[in-house]
Protein backbone atom coordinates (compact mmCIF):
# COMPACT_ATOMS: atom_id res chain seq x y z
CA UNK A 1 0.00 0.00 0.00
CA UNK A 2 1.35 3.16 -0.93
CA UNK A 3 0.61 7.15 -2.01
CA UNK A 4 0.01 7.03 -5.16
CA UNK A 5 0.42 10.88 -6.26
CA UNK A 6 1.22 14.05 -5.26
CA UNK A 7 3.77 15.32 -2.78
CA UNK A 8 4.22 12.49 -0.11
CA UNK A 9 4.15 10.09 -4.10
CA UNK A 10 5.55 6.84 -3.64
CA UNK A 11 5.57 6.67 0.14
CA UNK A 12 5.05 2.91 1.77
CA UNK A 13 2.15 3.33 4.69
CA UNK A 14 1.83 0.55 6.90
CA UNK A 15 -0.66 -1.94 6.54
CA UNK A 16 -3.15 -4.34 8.52
CA UNK A 17 -1.58 -7.35 9.98
CA UNK A 18 -5.15 -9.20 9.36
CA UNK A 19 -8.11 -8.95 7.55
CA UNK A 20 -10.06 -6.91 10.40
CA UNK A 21 -9.30 -3.29 7.94
CA UNK A 22 -10.10 -3.46 4.73
CA UNK A 23 -7.69 -0.73 2.67
CA UNK A 24 -8.64 0.49 -0.44
CA UNK A 25 -7.19 -1.09 -3.00
CA UNK A 26 -4.13 0.97 -5.46
CA UNK A 27 -6.50 0.58 -8.45
CA UNK A 28 -10.03 1.43 -6.50
CA UNK A 29 -7.51 4.31 -5.07
CA UNK A 30 -6.35 5.93 -7.95
CA UNK A 31 -9.84 5.90 -10.29
CA UNK A 32 -11.53 7.55 -6.98
CA UNK A 33 -8.84 10.01 -7.37
CA UNK A 34 -9.44 10.74 -10.86
CA UNK A 35 -13.19 11.11 -10.70
CA UNK A 36 -13.31 13.67 -7.30
CA UNK A 37 -9.49 15.27 -8.53
CA UNK A 38 -11.37 18.55 -9.33
CA UNK A 39 -12.42 18.78 -5.73
CA UNK A 40 -9.31 18.98 -4.12
CA UNK A 41 -7.50 21.98 -3.78
CA UNK A 42 -7.26 22.89 -0.64
CA UNK A 43 -10.28 20.92 0.82
CA UNK A 44 -11.33 20.12 3.70
CA UNK A 45 -11.72 16.17 4.36
CA UNK A 46 -13.56 13.34 6.72
CA UNK A 47 -12.56 10.40 6.19
CA UNK A 48 -14.74 8.36 8.27
CA UNK A 49 -14.16 4.88 8.81
CA UNK A 50 -10.24 5.47 8.15
CA UNK A 51 -9.25 1.91 8.67
CA UNK A 52 -5.16 2.66 7.80
CA UNK A 53 -5.65 6.26 6.65
CA UNK A 54 -4.48 6.14 3.24
CA UNK A 55 -7.64 7.78 1.58
CA UNK A 56 -7.21 11.03 3.81
CA UNK A 57 -3.53 10.76 3.20
CA UNK A 58 -3.91 10.52 -0.57
CA UNK A 59 -6.21 13.57 -0.36
CA UNK A 60 -3.50 15.63 1.87
CA UNK A 61 -0.78 14.42 -1.03
CA UNK A 62 -2.83 15.70 -3.65
CA UNK A 63 -3.67 19.09 -3.04
CA UNK A 64 -6.07 19.09 0.13
CA UNK A 65 -5.24 21.29 3.32
CA UNK A 66 -6.65 19.32 6.34
CA UNK A 67 -8.35 15.96 7.03
CA UNK A 68 -10.43 14.63 9.96
CA UNK A 69 -9.60 10.95 10.38
CA UNK A 70 -12.22 8.94 12.25
CA UNK A 71 -12.39 5.48 13.39
CA UNK A 72 -13.15 3.25 16.75
CA UNK A 73 -10.67 0.28 15.84
CA UNK A 74 -7.42 0.56 18.62
CA UNK A 75 -5.67 -1.08 15.71
CA UNK A 76 -6.88 1.49 13.20
CA UNK A 77 -6.01 4.42 15.28
CA UNK A 78 -2.35 3.19 15.45
CA UNK A 79 -2.20 2.85 11.63
CA UNK A 80 -3.53 6.16 11.04
CA UNK A 81 -1.11 7.74 13.38
CA UNK A 82 1.86 5.98 12.08
CA UNK A 83 0.96 6.60 8.31
CA UNK A 84 0.33 10.31 8.99
CA UNK A 85 4.13 10.07 10.12
CA UNK A 86 5.29 8.73 7.13
CA UNK A 87 3.68 11.01 5.23
CA UNK A 88 4.60 14.18 7.40
CA UNK A 89 0.86 14.98 7.70
CA UNK A 90 0.99 16.04 11.35
CA UNK A 91 0.19 19.95 10.84
CA UNK A 92 -2.38 18.90 8.04
CA UNK A 93 -4.23 15.88 10.19
CA UNK A 94 -6.88 15.61 13.23
CA UNK A 95 -7.67 11.87 14.42
CA UNK A 96 -10.75 11.62 15.96
CA UNK A 97 -11.09 8.45 18.35
CA UNK A 98 -14.86 6.70 18.39
CA UNK A 99 -17.83 6.18 15.97
CA UNK A 100 -18.80 7.92 13.04
CA UNK A 101 -21.25 9.49 15.33
CA UNK A 102 -19.41 11.14 17.72
CA UNK A 103 -16.79 11.64 15.24
CA UNK A 104 -18.87 13.95 13.27
CA UNK A 105 -20.29 15.62 15.90
CA UNK A 106 -16.41 16.89 17.04
CA UNK A 107 -15.75 17.96 13.18
CA UNK A 108 -15.50 22.04 13.46
CA UNK A 109 -15.56 22.84 10.17
CA UNK A 110 -17.72 22.37 7.07
CA UNK A 111 -15.56 19.24 4.35
CA UNK A 112 -15.50 19.56 0.56
CA UNK A 113 -15.22 15.57 0.61
CA UNK A 114 -16.18 12.88 2.96
CA UNK A 115 -15.14 9.70 2.00
CA UNK A 116 -17.35 6.93 3.96
CA UNK A 117 -16.03 3.23 3.69
CA UNK A 118 -17.28 0.99 6.53
CA UNK A 119 -16.94 -2.05 7.13
CA UNK A 120 -18.26 -4.54 4.44
CA UNK A 121 -21.68 -5.65 5.05
CA UNK A 122 -22.33 -3.29 7.29
CA UNK A 123 -25.46 -0.91 7.29
CA UNK A 124 -23.89 2.02 7.83
CA UNK A 125 -24.80 4.44 5.13
CA UNK A 126 -28.43 5.43 5.59
CA UNK A 127 -27.39 6.63 9.11
CA UNK A 128 -24.07 8.24 7.79
CA UNK A 129 -25.72 10.56 5.84
CA UNK A 130 -28.38 11.53 8.38
CA UNK A 131 -25.61 12.87 10.77
CA UNK A 132 -23.94 14.44 7.94
CA UNK A 133 -27.22 16.18 7.39
CA UNK A 134 -27.83 16.86 11.42
CA UNK A 135 -24.23 18.06 11.86
CA UNK A 136 -24.03 19.91 8.69
CA UNK A 137 -20.43 19.21 8.10
CA UNK A 138 -20.54 19.20 4.17
CA UNK A 139 -20.18 22.72 2.31
CA UNK A 140 -22.45 23.43 -0.35
CA UNK A 141 -21.17 21.85 -3.65
CA UNK A 142 -19.42 18.94 -1.40
CA UNK A 143 -18.98 15.42 -2.27
CA UNK A 144 -19.47 12.31 -0.48
CA UNK A 145 -17.58 9.34 -1.60
CA UNK A 146 -19.28 5.84 -0.86
CA UNK A 147 -17.20 2.88 -1.35
CA UNK A 148 -19.15 0.23 -0.99
CA UNK A 149 -19.31 -3.76 -1.73
CA UNK A 150 -21.03 -5.10 -5.07
CA UNK A 151 -23.73 -6.70 -3.35
CA UNK A 152 -24.71 -3.81 -0.78
CA UNK A 153 -25.87 -0.78 -3.72
CA UNK A 154 -26.85 2.34 -2.52
CA UNK A 155 -29.44 4.26 -4.33
CA UNK A 156 -29.72 7.06 -6.79
CA UNK A 157 -31.08 9.49 -3.54
CA UNK A 158 -30.74 9.72 0.05
CA UNK A 159 -32.31 11.77 1.62
CA UNK A 160 -31.19 15.00 0.25
CA UNK A 161 -28.21 13.77 -1.45
CA UNK A 162 -28.30 12.37 -5.29
CA UNK A 163 -25.99 9.80 -6.92
CA UNK A 164 -24.01 11.79 -9.56
CA UNK A 165 -21.72 8.95 -10.41
CA UNK A 166 -20.85 5.18 -9.79
CA UNK A 167 -18.26 3.08 -11.17
CA UNK A 168 -17.49 -0.74 -10.26
CA UNK A 169 -14.06 -2.61 -9.27
CA UNK A 170 -14.76 -6.34 -9.77
CA UNK A 171 -16.06 -6.93 -5.95
CA UNK A 172 -15.90 -2.82 -5.11
CA UNK A 173 -18.65 -0.07 -5.90
CA UNK A 174 -17.93 3.85 -5.21
CA UNK A 175 -20.70 5.85 -5.65
CA UNK A 176 -20.36 9.90 -5.45
CA UNK A 177 -22.76 11.98 -4.13
CA UNK A 178 -23.61 15.82 -3.68
CA UNK A 179 -26.47 17.80 -2.02
CA UNK A 180 -29.67 18.47 -3.99
CA UNK A 181 -30.78 21.72 -4.41
CA UNK A 182 -34.46 21.57 -3.15
CA UNK A 183 -34.85 18.06 -4.08
CA UNK A 184 -33.70 18.42 -8.09
CA UNK A 185 -30.11 17.64 -9.36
Amino acid sequence: MRIIAGKFKGRKLYSPKDDNIRPTSDKVKEAIFSMIGEYLDDAAVIDLFSGSGSLGLEALSRGAKICYFCDNSAESLKLIKSNIDVCGADESSHIFTGDYKKALSKVTEKADIIFLDPPYGEVFFDKCFEKICEYGVLKEGGLIVAEHGKETPLPDKVLNFGKIKEKKYGAVTVSLYVELNDGVW
